[in-house]
C-alpha cells in the first residue's frame, strides 16, 4: 500500500474538547491521545502540549461541561464496517457510501432510468472523496470573495468546491484518464440535469463502470487498501446473455437522445487515441464462456486474462476485427476533411457524396448502422474515399 500522510491536524471541535477534558481534571496526556486518535489520523503529544500551555489555539473556545459529557457517552462513534469515526471521518464515510448506493441503484431490479440516477450520485461520492483529501492535506477547499474572505450561502453555510473546480486543483491526486472520465460524466450530468432523457444507459455504461474502478482505486490509493469497496459490491449475476444481435436489436428500439448523442460526439472528438482507449475513461469486459479443462477451473464464473498474456493478445484481435473499428459520426467525417485542407468540404457535399456513390450500402464497408435506431456510422475506409475524392478535386474544396 502506497504510503499515506498522517497529520496531527486537529479539527475546532476536537480542541474545545480536549481543553475542557485538561480543564475537568482526571485525564492525562495518553488517555487524551485515545479518544481523538483514529485510523485516518493520529496526533502526538506536542499538540496535547501547545493546548495546555496556550501556545497555540488560544482563540478557540472551550467546550462546555454538557458538550464534553455528550462527547463521553457517545464515544467511540465508528463505523463499524472500516473503524472509521463518524464524526471525525465523516466525509470519507460519505464518499463510500454515496458510491455504493450508486452502484446498487444501477444494479437494482426494475429501474428504467439508472444511468441518470448513478451520474448524480457518484458525482456526489467523488465531491466527499476529494474534500476528505483536501481536510487531510490541509487544503482549505472553499470558496473566498474578493477580499478574502470566505463565500457563504444565502443561510449562512460555507460554500465549498464543487467537483469540477477540486479537479482543476494544482495538486488533485487523481490520474489523468480518471479525470477525462469525470469531465465526461460532469458534462453528463448537466445535459441531464436541464433536460429530460430517454434510456442511455448502454450508451455511457463503459464510462460509468470505470467511474466505479477508479474510484475504488483512488479511495484505497489516498486512504488505504481497508477501504475498498471489493467485499461490499462483488460482480454482478446476470439473469439473461445476449448474442451482438439481439442487443443491436434492443438497443434499436430507444433512440438516443439527440442531444445526448450530440454531447457525446462532441466530448470524444476531443480525445486523442491513447484519451479513448484508456480504461480510466472507459472500461471493457470481454465474457467469454469457459469450458473448464481441471476440476478446480471448471466452476468459476468469470476468469481475468491479462492483456499482454498471448490469450488477451488473441481475444483483442478478435474483438477489434468483429466489433471494435474505429467509427466516426457525419459531422466528425466532414469536420475532419475541413482540417485536413478542404474547408469548402461541408455537410451538404458529404451527404450529396455518399448518396451519389451509394456509400451505405453495406457491401461496400464504409460503415453500418450505428447502435440506436435512425443512426449511422462511418469507418476509416470512407475517410481514405473521401480524401481521395477531395484531392481528385482539386480546387473545388479548398
Amino acid at each position: 500500500m502506497p504510503a499515506r500522510k498522517r497529520g496531527n491536524t486537529l479539527e475546532k471541535w476536537e480542541i474545545a474538547l480536549i481543553k475542557a477534558m485538561l480543564g475537568r481534571g482526571g485525564y492525562n496526556d495518553q488517555d487524551i491521545l485515545a479518544y481523538f486518535t483514529r485510523p485516518t489520523r493520529s496526533i502526538n503529544h506536542a499538540r496535547i502540549a501547545e493546548i495546555r500551555t496556550g501556545a497555540k489555539f488560544k482563540a478557540i473556545k472551550t467546550a462546555s461541561a454538557d458538550e464534553l459529557d455528550e462527547f463521553l457517552i457517545n464515544w467511540p462513534e465508528v463505523d463499524t464496517e472500516t473503524g472509521l469515526s463518524l464524526r471525525g471521518d465523516e466525509l470519507l464515510i460519505k464518499a463510500r457510501e454515496a458510491m455504493i448506493a450508486a452502484v446498487h441503484t444501477f444494479n437494482g431490479a426494475g429501474l428504467t432510468f439508472r444511468a441518470e440516477l448513478f451520474i448524480v450520485t457518484s458525482i456526489i461520492a467523488w465531491t466527499y472523496l476529494l474534500h476528505a483529501w483536501f481536510r487531510r492535506e490541509g487544503i482549505d477547499y472553499r470558496y473566498r470573495n474578493a477580499d478574502g474572505t470566505i463565500k457563504k450561502t444565502k443561510q449562512g453555510a460555507d460554500c465549498y468546491w464543487e467537483l469540477g473546480k477540486c479537479l482543476r486543483h494544482a495538486r488533485c491526486p487523481i490520474p489523468s484518464g480518471a479525470v477525462k472520465n469525470l469531465d465526461f460524466v460532469l458534462e453528463l450530468r448537466h445535459e441531464i440535469e436541464h433536460r429530460s432523457t430517454n434510456r442511455i444507459d448502454d450508451a455511457v455504461s463503459a464510462k460509468l463502470q470505470a467511474c466505479c474502478l477508479n474510484f475504488n482505486e483512488a479511495i484505497k490509493s489516498l486512504f488505504g487498501s481497508q477501504y475498498g469497496l471489493e467485499r461490499r459490491l462483488p460482480i454482478a449475476l446476470q439473469f439473461v446473455t445476449f448474442a451482438a444481435d439481439q442487443r443491436a436489436a434492443l438497443k434499436k428500439g430507444t433512440s438516443l437522445p439527440g442531444h445526448i448523442e450530440t454531447f457525446i460526439d462532441a466530448f470524444e472528438h476531443g480525445l486523442s487515441e491513447a484519451e479513448y482507449a484508456d480504461p480510466a475513461y472507459r472500461y471493457r469486459v470481454a465474457f467469454v464462456p469457459i469450458a473448464g479443462n481441471r476440476a478446480s477451473s471448471a466452476d468459476i464464473a468469470v476468469e481475468f486474462v491479462k492483456g499482454d498474456s498471448d490469450e488477451g493478445r488473441e481475444i483483442n484481435r478478435v474483438l477489434l476485427k468483429e466489433v471494435d473499428k474505429r467509427r466516426y459520426t457525419a459531422k466528425q467525417v466532414w469536420e475532419m476533411v475541413q482540417a485536413e485542407g478542404f474547408p469548402k468540404f461541408n455537410q451538404q457535399a458529404h451527404t450529396a457524396l455518399w448518396k451519389e456513390l451509394d456509400a451505405k450500402n453495406p457491401a461496400h464497408g464504409y460503415g453500418r448502422d450505428g447502435d440506436y435506431r435512425n443512426t449511422w456510422v462511418w469507418y476509416d475506409k470512407w475517410i481514405e474515399r473521401l480524401r481521395a475524392h477531395c484531392q481528385e478535386q482539386g480546387e473545388k474544396y479548398k
